[in-house]
This record gives C-alpha cells, structure tokens and sequence, in this order.
C-alpha cells in the first residue's frame, strides 16, 4: 500500500465548488468514468475516502494483474450468467480487446497467458496506474483523496432531484481532511464498489444513502468467496487435518457439483486448504451455485476428483493389488499417485470400511464429495453479488430515482468469476456511464425514461 500513498496521493488543488462532474470513488470504474467525462471537455472532479487512488486494484494485481481474458467474446460474456443481457451491449462496447487496445496507448503493453488470461507486461498493477493517474492529471482531472460522501446536502432544498432540468445541481455533502463541504456538479457518477474488502474503501456504505432516495438494491452476498467445509459429526476440519495441511494446496483436481441443467461444467485446477474449509480460484468457478446453494438448502457438495488422469477402473485394479510390506500411505502413493494433502484429504473424509474396499475407495478418489456448509464473510470475498439493480437504471446507467445520478462498476447487481471478467466489467461500465454523464451535461439525448 506505500507505493499506492507514493504515487496517487490527491492532486494537491481545493474541490471545485461545482464542477460539471462528480465522480465518486476512485477505483477503475470511477477513474474510467472520469477519463471519458474529461475526454468530451468537462471539468471533472474525483473523490475518493481512501488516502490513495485504486488500492483495491492494486492488491488485486499484487500477484500479476489479470485485466481481461482472450477467450471468444460469447463465452467470455456467458461468464456474466443471469446479468449476461444487461452487461451484453456494455461489454460489447467495450471489452476485451478495447480494454487491451486502451493498456497500449497508455503504454503499457500485455500479453495472453497459457490460461487465456490477459496481463501487462510487466504483470503488476502499480505501472498501468501510475501512468493512467498521470494521464487524467494532465488532462486536467482532480483527484482528492480522504473525501468521503455523506450522502445529499439539503441546502434548504430537502428534494434536491425535483427537478428534471439541466439547470438545478445535485448537492454532494463531502467530509475531507479540512472539514465538511458541499459540491454540486451537473452530473454524479457513483462508483463506490462492492461490500468486500471494506479496509480499501468498498464498504458499502453507500447502500443507505440510495435506499432512502428509493433505489432498488439487491442484497449484497459475498462472490469468488472460500467455503468452511462441514460433516455430520463436526464443523470445519479435524484439528489433526487443520494443523498439518491448512495453507496447503491441492493441484491438478478436477471439480464439480451436482445439479439440473445450468450448473457449472466440471472444471480443474487448484485451490488451497484454509483453517475452516477451502479457497482458490477453482473454488470461486463454483461459489455462485455453490453460495445459492446452500443459502436454499443449508448446504453444498463439492466433488473433486483427486486424479484426473486415471479412470476409476484402473484406480481400483491398482489399489486391490496386495500392499505386501507397504503402510497405507505407500500404497496410495505407489498405486494411486496420491500423497500430502490429497491423501490426507482421503483420511479425513473416508470410513476404514472405504480404505478396505477397493472399488469404493476409487469411487471416492473420483468423486470425493465435499461437503460445504457456509460461505465465508463477505468482506473476505474477493468481490459481491448484488448491489443497484439494472431495472433502477437507464441505459446509459442513470439512475430513475435520481436523475444526473450515475452508477457503475462493482456497485450494480452483477457477478462474475475471477480471470479478467471482474475488470472488464467495471472498464466497460465506468465508460458508459461517464459517456453518460457526458451527454446529460451537454443536454444530449432522451432523458425521460420511464419510471418503475
């Protein structure tokens, strides 16, 4: 977080008492929308209560910043699910390779991985946001930081959104380090995030202040979120499991989960043994059905198969020849390929009659169910499912409640897994709506959609 304070601290210039724009928040979403309103010659101010720009961005790209992917756009946008229709034209608009031809012109050039992930170069977030805070700088965007909005000043007006003309501002009642204040811009672009990760600024609080305006939220629920596992004789794990392989993870498995038609393919890859269940990327391919699941029946079986590349036949023939002299473990090791956690994983969720069968003890490596009885809080999730509905905004994403009110990014009801698809989406709707925004300020458009 030191690099983020280092090179996006505020712009160092006072809010201006009514710039054309408003954005607030100051991750990708709200600097996209910013960049936009900016580009079609407004005066654009960003807020943000953090002390840096993006620092959720930046410790998501900690580990190699994942900005898109380069799988074929109709599978790309299936990953969008039930919001597929309302992201469609936004994403069509501006998606993957948009958002890889807007990387390049920042300067910072990308590459396609073996998974079909797509990163810069240089594989960190902290470059692409250096240049691209340099770049609004000079395009004459104010950045304040450690602002935060406390929701509408009534300035003796306490329906400040009455009117529908493109005269009266929206008043913004901030809290920054010098005090509180009150900003009126002829447009407002909200782009406050989700409820997770609350220490870098997404904490929801935001919700409140739209609800009493009347605007439609659906309820916040954790997304790409880990799982606390559970038996019928216990929750969590075996201390004996716990202490020796939580942090442990488990590669090449394949997962699945039983369901009607819609459930997730099976998928492989990896994920990681926590102290009360299970995290990782192969886990949060699942943890939409796997959360609603078990918000409508109390809980969830996850099957993995601990080895992908041999076929329960051949399991079974390898694990009836005789051990001889060889411990159990041996014998999982030599005929079956399974050591460490995986075979711990076996002894922790099998019966002895299990291991003394051979065919039930293949069935088992091949489909060992795992059951999961919570999903973990939301604000360890690595994004939410929820937020302002898309049947409270227009389709340039104003809000209906509150006209010259836009929102975008984590903040609507859309979800999606990890591998790109989270970024894109909030590229995609901080560009619409600070287009938006935009077009309001220069009186374009219809602007009379109807009401709910």
């Amino acid at each position: 977080m030191h690099a983020a304070v280092r090179f996006s601290a505020a712009s160092g210039e006072p809010p201006r008492a009514s710039p054309e724009v408003a954005v607030i928040g100051a991750g990708p979403a709200g600097l996209m929308a910013a960049e936009v309103a900016s580009a079609a010659g407004l005066t654009v101010d960003v807020f943000d209560a953090m002390p840096s720009a993006g620092r959720k961005f930046l410790l998501a790209g900690r580990g190699g910043l994942n900005l898109t992917h380069s799988e074929p756009i109709d599978t790309f946008l299936s990953r969008y699910g039930e919001r597929r229709a309302n992201l469609e034209p936004i994403i069509r608009g501006f998606g993957p390779t948009e958002l890889r031809d807007w990387a390049h012109r920042l300067g910072v050039q990308t590459f396609v991985g073996s998974s079909g992930r797509v990163f810069p170069a240089e594989m960190k977030a902290a470059p692409l946001l250096r240049r691209w805070l340099h770049r609004l700088r000079e395009a004459g965007v104010r950045l304040h930081m450690r602002h935060r909005w406390l929701g509408w000043a009534a300035d003796g007006d306490e329906t400040p959104f009455a009117g529908r003309g493109h005269g009266a501002a929206p008043a913004l009642a901030m809290r920054g380090p010098h005090g509180d204040l009150t900003v009126r811009a002829r447009a407002v672009v909200l782009a406050l995030g989700g409820a997770s990760w609350a220490r870098l600024g997404s904490d929801a609080a935001w919700v409140p202040l739209l609800e009493a305006r009347g605007v439609r939220i659906a309820r916040l629920r954790p997304a790409n979120c880990g799982f606390d596992v559970g038996t019928a004789q216990r929750l969590g794990w075996s201390p004996h499991f716990r202490e020796r392989f939580a942090g442990r993870p488990l590669k090449s498995v394949v997962a699945s989960i039983d369901g009607e038609a819609g459930a997730p393919a099976p998928r492989q890859g990896e994920f990681v043994v926590t102290e009360s269940g299970i995290e990782g990327s192969l886990v949060y391919a699942f943890s939409a059905a796997l959360r609603d699941t078990i918000e409508a029946a109390g809980s969830a079986t996850l099957r993995l198969d601990l080895a992908p590349s041999r076929s329960r036949e051949r399991l079974a023939a390898e694990l009836a020849r005789p051990r001889g002299g060889r411990t159990l473990a041996n014998h999982l090791r030599v005929r079956a390929g399974l050591e460490g956690v995986k075979a711990g994983l076996l002894r922790e969720l099998l019966s002895a009659e299990d291991f003394a069968d051979p065919e039930r003890l293949a069935a088992a490596i091949k489909a060992l169910p795992l059951r999961l009885v919570a999903a973990r809080p939301i604000d360890e999730a690595i994004s939410t499912a929820g937020g302002v509905s898309f049947e409270s905004l227009d389709a340039r994403l104003m809000l209906r409640a509150l006209p010259r009110v836009f929102c975008c990014g984590e903040m609507l009801d859309w979800e999606a897994p990890t591998g790109g698809y989270l970024l894109t989406a909030c590229f995609a709707t901080g560009r619409v709506a600070g287009t938006g925004a935009a077009a309001w300020c220069r009186g374009q458009g219809d602007w009379n959609p109807p009401r709910r």
